[in-house]
């Protein structure tokens, strides 16, 4: 299971980038969780410094846009081991 961690204050771009995260995650087929991390400290651990931003399984992906489902298919997609 993939854990997708949205990094953000919870700001319109962060619930958008959440939506497409769960919406690219479903079309895979991927079964997956959502943490939302929204305290400041704890965004800063991930080392991010603009939101939002999405970790999958601990690893920052991207931060400061939302790109859309179709860019987020790679970051999620389950891969070769």
């Amino acid at each position: 299971m993939k854990k997708l961690q949205i990094l953000g204050t919870g700001c319109k771009r962060c619930q958008l980038l959440t939506e497409r995260a769960e919406q690219a995650a479903r079309e895979l087929g991927v079964e997956y969780e959502v943490e939302k991390i929204t305290a400041i400290d704890d965004i800063l651990r991930f080392g991010v410094m603009a939101t939002p931003a999405l970790a999958v399984d601990g690893e920052v992906k991207l931060s400061g846009h939302v790109p859309t489902v179709e860019s987020l298919k790679p970051m999620i997609s389950p891969g070769p081991k």
